[in-house]
């Protein structure tokens, strides 16, 4: 049984797409947080194209898959989405996601995933 107000972040990786070649990697595997403390995710990948998408998905206790936040190879800009940010370094390959402010109903398994433009019209 956990602590009041401690949260619970698995991280796992998926890659999307029917062609596999893309790989996606997070080292982290299970992070221990107080409520209304941050916590960044990390995930590197590599991809073969120019353009592709990675998503951030949480798995909470439910086991529904819930879509959190993507960035977009092309895009410069790092995306926000309310308690969520994501830090994108093309250049290192690697993308973090950092939640802000966590509540109990942030525990979760969290997933990385890609999907490489060559895979939208499978």
């Amino acid at each position: 049984m956990g602590l009041p107000g401690l949260l619970r972040a698995v991280i796992a990786s998926v890659c999307l797409g029917y062609i596999m070649a893309q790989k996606v990697t997070q080292n982290q595997s299970e992070i221990l947080v107080l409520e209304k403390e941050v916590v960044t995710l990390n995930c590197a990948y590599e991809a073969n194209s120019y353009t592709y998408y990675l998503f951030w998905y949480k798995q909470p206790p439910s086991g529904e898959m819930i879509f959190l936040i993507y960035q977009e190879s092309y895009n410069e800009l790092n995306t926000t989405k309310g308690q969520y940010f994501l830090n994108f370094q093309k250049a290192t390959s690697s993308i973090s996601l950092t939640i802000t402010d966590l509540q109990l109903e942030d525990s979760a398994v969290y997933f990385c995933a890609l999907r490489d433009h060559s895979d939208a019209g499978a």
